[in-house]
């Protein structure tokens, strides 16, 4: 059955791609259950891949019906919204029927970030002497210090790496080219596995030029990259469930608490507006925060 392959993939990658609990998998899948219900009580016989903005409305007024708060509406939509951007993100649907319904603010999500010992930990937990160890550095090592998106490493060209000058140039959403510069560091474990392990790797001719390349010589897929990670992290000990994004998010909270300059990081991490960025400031609130209540010596007076 169709919805049931479209609902499969979707779990696949709330699983793989997201890094999700199951609790939180669990609420996604029960957002599109309660959807099915309703198409089912007025006897829908289209595909989920069929609805229209109509049904959506519809389906919130059912559950207004129901006596859910205008919080858990919300939510329930919010769980629909990213079933449908995932379809179209894929090609799965030609349109997304909730990309015009606004729902109630509850709030902003702060995501999860490792601290500078947990990245050290993660990268420590790397085996040169293994196949793939040079790269697998290099990819942690980069998307730390540059806070790319998983879908700007696996797309990251050798001919984009400017190491006489120390910066990489990299496209982000809606091909926005920007510029990050990079460290001694990260040079050093570029140059080792560009002229190491990568030298010696029979690489299709597609992908000279693509930077991180699998077994097989093509470049790296995004659930390939998230599998790394979390063999790292399960190496290293680490008990959070974390993928790309958490490296990503650290990046960015240990620059603003460090005192960078909020747009300077938002230049980085390639927000087009500065309110998305804004968010990891809450996140140094709460470091501050702990901070001064471990050590200021009139706090707990």
């Amino acid at each position: 059955m169709l919805d049931n392959f479209l609902i499969k993939r979707f779990l696949i990658y709330l699983r793989l791609e997201q890094s999700l609990s199951d609790n939180s998998v669990e609420a996604y899948m029960h957002d599109i259950e309660l959807l099915m219900q309703y198409l089912e009580s007025i006897n829908h016989s289209k595909s989920l891949k069929d609805i229209n903005q109509e049904n959506i409305e519809n389906f919130l007024a059912y559950l207004y019906d129901l006596g859910l708060s205008a919080n858990s509406q919300a939510r329930i939509l919010s769980g629909i919204k990213k079933f449908y951007a995932y379809l179209l993100q894929e090609k799965l649907v030609n349109e997304n029927p909730t990309l015009l319904i606004s729902s109630p603010s509850i709030g902003r999500h702060i995501p999860d970030v490792l601290s500078y010992e947990e990245i050290c930990s993660l990268i420590d937990s790397i085996d040169l002497s293994l196949p793939f160890g040079h790269r697998n550095k290099a990819i942690i090592e980069i998307m730390y210090g540059c806070g790319l998106r998983v879908s700007e490493v696996t797309s990251l060209k050798i001919s984009n790496i400017y190491i006489e000058d120390e910066f990489i140039r990299i496209f982000g959403k809606g091909d926005k080219e920007r510029l990050i510069p990079i460290s001694q560091s990260i040079i050093k474990t570029l140059n080792l596995y560009i002229d190491g392990e990568r030298k010696f790797q029979n690489i299709n001719p597609k992908h000279t030029d693509t930077l991180f390349i699998n077994r097989r010589g093509s470049g790296l897929s995004r659930q390939m990259v998230f599998l790394i990670i979390k063999d790292l992290a399960e190496k290293a000990g680490i008990k959070k469930n974390i993928g790309p994004h958490t490296i990503r998010h650290s990046f960015a909270t240990h620059l603003l608490e460090g005192g960078a300059d909020l747009r300077a990081v938002q230049q980085m991490l390639g927000h087009s507006s500065i309110s998305t960025t804004e968010i990891y400031t809450h996140i140094s609130d709460q470091y501050l925060r702990e901070v001064i209540t471990l050590f200021h010596p009139r706090y707990n007076d």
